[in-house]
């Protein structure tokens, strides 16, 4: 009689061998992987010899084999074929139990065994590159640069499976390379690696099961005119049903005998829960002959997905690019960089955000949090700052022919005609101008202020300096509204100075433009003031120094290529009255020098905040009266999401009516809209100003910049369709005088509206606490910074800004909110690398480089982030 010994893996599969089992057969070098499959292939074996007769002696054989192929998998890249061979492998034990016929475990024994000579055979032939291997995958250095650098450029239309027809799909969801594709990452994932047992099914839950197919059917419904396919699974502690709508070729695909593998909800039965039912959204034949599980059986990636393409498509095809291309993925971050940040390569972070390892933490990568998550988001972070920081230091290199004189009498003379003192914010922010004008590198600067900290006279003292030194300027404001506000409030105090000031309209009469363009371009003009047409209608100046750009996230980043191509190369300053959050404002103006003024000007006090739901609007009205009956003036303020949308305008219209005929018909009503005539609109401007008007009814064209100080209390309809930094740019329209002034958030459908940003509506419905929270944060705070904090919070960096509108770059990966930490390390990263390699010239740097340019070149060098 043999001596037998009884033997117990590390991973729990017990088994009572032979003490002189016999060596594996094939003669195979000394690898890494056949040192694996030795180790695999004594428990399957042994349990195979003697036509099963072991098999009750080998315990947790199941959760051996799949344990084993998942470390595999998990510590090392494989080729192809042998991932293939191991996932089938992992297939064949996933549902290995005693209560298995008999035959059924020899056929799968046998099959496990044909696996395992395929895989020695293939590992013995050296069928697969060196680069497969796991030693050497351990050691390869994956350098910068290494693999192939066209896949940015390489279109997913000639991949297998995709063709012209999807091709136009996949460009709904911005994939047009092989590139776009891998970086299209989940936008959530589910753990569909656990098989629960048939018996111990529950309606309610969301389970995956593994089993066989006993019976399949198709029939078609008599009046509704469907096909069904009903689908009986089993396995040793059950059964359960499945219907299948309207796919009838799954009649010959799931037949008695298939095994699969089935993910979705269970519910009950109509006649009660004899037999369990289950809604499958996903379902996967598995066997040996099939290739690895992608849709169950694993944690599954979830894909936003469009009409004529489903996840199950995008993960089929990211599949067969990580296992033809997933190699020749450039590395762009140099290797010093990825070791002293502890960053993942490229290959391991593309493979483990598309499909992580069994074990990862879900709320890690429903977090976006995971090692890889961060790699991607890092590079992506880093490329935008690399090409900020070049254009920072681009402008800061260009030579400046301009020479502006800060003795010139006119300053001094401004200062005496001011009827205000300047804040101390104000004084050190001048401060900052003056010094970036006389310095020998051009002025690239902006200047962030509440709603009513005093930047338009900070931007006067800069205009009286470029003009007192013998230069011209030009002030753009985003509407003509606020380009007709900013001419009346600056024009007597500049023609006071003897400069000469015009306002370009592109409304004006054709003869009016050709005698404006011809004062401009012969220097008699010295301050234009208009929209950004100014520097695109044929405008010309003598001699353009200076370039004060208003609230300019309303027409995109200045394009200063545009300036440079007229031959103009003015020092740029920006004014923006939108608090913007730090990390925001490193990616939005990342290439500008900021001031911040941060100081209020004296006397002025906070607008008192209060929200109001349909029911109380009599007690808004009646705060209105009382206003009005102290002689003061009022804007009742209607959302419009965009001038064209008869619906929004038509309220605005109606609401102005209502109120004259009812509730305020004891004061003169008026009308301000985007679509009316600039001279309609100045009229009503004018009449407002001087108290004609005491109730101005308006859409968001009063949103920025409007001023008049005897305007107390400002009524905003609808208040849950605005963005909070947009209200709070309404709310800055009242309390710029001395009085108490009130701002009345009338909300019709608290957490049934849409949020809107800079006019546009957003399309996704927010709940009712998310609603309530945006206008209780407005009520809360009177700082613009806090406020924009909160509202980035809320809503997250695409809401916030507007993507378009704004000018806000978009990430395949990052998130501005979640990421802050790495958008901060990646400015550092990119200010450090070009203050050693100032062209990223170095060959480690090279990749980085072409990366930046593909990605940034045509948005960003020419000033344009839109």
């Amino acid at each position: 009689m043999r001596r037998v010994a009884s033997t117990l893996s590390a991973e729990g599969c017990c088994a009572t061998i032979p003490s002189r089992m016999p060596a594996p057969t094939e003669s195979s070098p000394h690898t890494p992987l056949q040192e694996w499959l030795d180790r695999i292939a004594r428990p399957i074996e042994f349990a195979s010899r003697d036509a099963g007769a072991h098999l009750g002696a080998v315990t947790n054989l199941s959760s051996f084999i799949s344990s084993q192929v998942l470390s595999a998998l998990r510590q090392d890249v494989y080729s192809k074929a042998i991932e293939a061979r191991l996932i089938s492998l992992r297939d064949l034990f996933v549902d290995f139990q005693p209560a298995l016929p008999l035959d059924e475990q020899r056929r799968r024994l046998q099959a496990a065994t044909v696996l395992i000579k395929a895989l020695r055979a293939i590992d013995q032939e050296n069928l697969i590159p060196q680069k497969d291997l796991p030693t050497q995958v351990s050691s390869h250095p994956n350098v910068a640069g290494a693999g192939r650098s066209d896949l940015w450029n390489h279109s997913v239309r000639f991949i297998k499976g995709v063709g012209p027809k999807r091709t136009n799909v996949l460009q709904r969801l911005q994939i047009a390379t092989v590139e776009d594709a891998l970086w299209t990452i989940p936008w959530r994932y589910e753990d569909r690696s656990i098989m629960t047992p048939i018996g111990n099914l529950v309606p309610g839950m969301s389970v995956s099961i593994c089993g066989v197919i006993g019976s399949c059917e198709a029939k078609r419904t008599r009046n509704r005119r469907l096909s069904l396919v009903e689908v009986g699974v089993e396995d040793q502690s059950g059964r359960m049903q499945v219907v299948f709508f309207n796919q009838p070729y799954l009649e010959e695909m799931l037949t008695v005998g298939t095994r699969v593998m089935m993910s979705g909800r269970v519910i009950a039965d109509r006649q009660g829960w004899m037999v369990p039912r289950m809604e499958v959204a996903q379902y996967e034949v598995i066997g040996e002959d099939t290739e690895s599980t992608l849709h169950v059986g694993r944690i599954v990636p979830i894909y936003h997905e469009t009409k004529g393409w489903t996840s199950r498509q995008m993960r089929m095809l990211v599949r067969n690019l990580l296992a033809d291309h997933g190699r020749e993925v450039v590395d762009h971050l140099p290797v010093s960089l990825r070791a002293r940040l502890r960053l993942i390569p490229i290959h391991d972070a593309l493979q483990d955000v598309h499909f992580p390892k069994t074990g990862t933490d879900l709320q890690l990568l429903e977090r976006g949090k995971t090692p890889a998550h961060r790699r991607l988001a890092f590079e992506e972070l880093l490329l935008l700052q690399l090409a900020l920081a070049s254009r920072h230091r681009a402008v800061h290199e260009e030579p400046k022919e301009l020479r502006f004189n800060s003795q010139t009498p006119l300053l001094d003379k401004l200062g005496r005609l001011l009827p205000f003192c300047l804040t101390a914010a104000q004084d050190r922010v001048i401060r900052e101008i003056f010094q970036d004008m006389i310095s020998p590198r051009p002025m690239n600067r902006l200047v962030q202020g509440d709603v009513g900290s005093g930047k338009t006279a900070v931007a006067l003292h800069a205009l009286v300096l470029a003009c007192g030194s013998g230069y011209q300027a030009a002030l753009m404001a985003p509407t003509e509204i606020l380009a007709e506000q900013h001419y009346r409030n600056l024009s007597g105090t500049l023609q006071a100075l003897g400069l000469h000031t015009t306002l370009v309209r592109g409304g004006d009469k054709a003869s009016v433009k050709k005698i404006q363009a011809a004062r401009l371009a012969s220097g008699e003009v010295h301050v234009a003031i208009g929209t950004h047409a100014l520097i695109q209608q044929g405008v010309q100046f003598k001699s353009l120094g200076l370039v004060v750009v208003d609230e300019q996230h309303k027409f995109g980043v200045l394009q200063r290529k545009t300036l440079i191509d007229k031959g103009y190369k003015p020092d740029v300053l920006v004014l923006t009255a939108t608090p913007i959050p730090r990390t925001l404002a490193m990616t939005v103006y990342g290439d500008l020098d900021v001031s911040v003024i941060d100081v209020l000007p004296p006397g002025r006090k906070p607008v008192r905040t209060f929200l109001f739901q349909n029911a109380q609007r009599r007690r808004a009205y009646q705060i209105v009266r009382d206003e009005l009956r102290a002689e003061r003036q009022a804007y009742v303020v209607y959302p419009l999401v965009d001038e064209s949308e008869k619906i929004d305008l038509q309220a605005a219209i109606q609401g102005a009516e209502q109120l004259q005929n009812g509730e305020l018909s004891e004061f003169r009503v008026g009308l301000l809209h985007g679509r009316m005539k600039a001279a309609e609109k100045e009229a009503v401007m004018a009449d407002f100003k001087a108290g004609r008007i005491q109730v101005l009814v308006a859409t968001t064209v009063i949103e920025v910049g409007v001023d008049v100080a005897n305007a107390t209390v400002i009524l905003i309809e609808h208040a849950e369709r605005f963005g909070l930094a947009q209200l709070h740019q309404l709310r800055g329209r009242v309390g710029r005088g001395n009085q108490q002034s009130y701002c009345l958030l009338m909300a019709q459908h608290l957490g049934r509206g849409r949020a809107q940003s800079g006019g546009r509506a957003m399309g996704s419905e927010e709940s009712v606490s998310t609603a309530r929270e945006r206008l209780e944060a407005l009520v809360r705070s009177h700082d613009g910074f806090v406020i924009a904090e909160d509202d980035l919070r809320i809503r997250g960096p695409g809401e916030f800004f507007g993507l378009r509108q704004w000018g806000m770059p978009e990430f395949r990966v990052a998130n501005l909110v979640r990421d802050a930490d790495l958008l901060e390390q990646a400015r550092q990263e990119a200010f450090t690398l070009l203050k050693t390699d100032p062209g990223l010239k170095e060959s480690a740097h090279q990749e980085l480089r072409a990366a930046m340019l593909r990605k940034w070149e045509k948005k960003l060098e020419l000033g344009s982030i839109s």
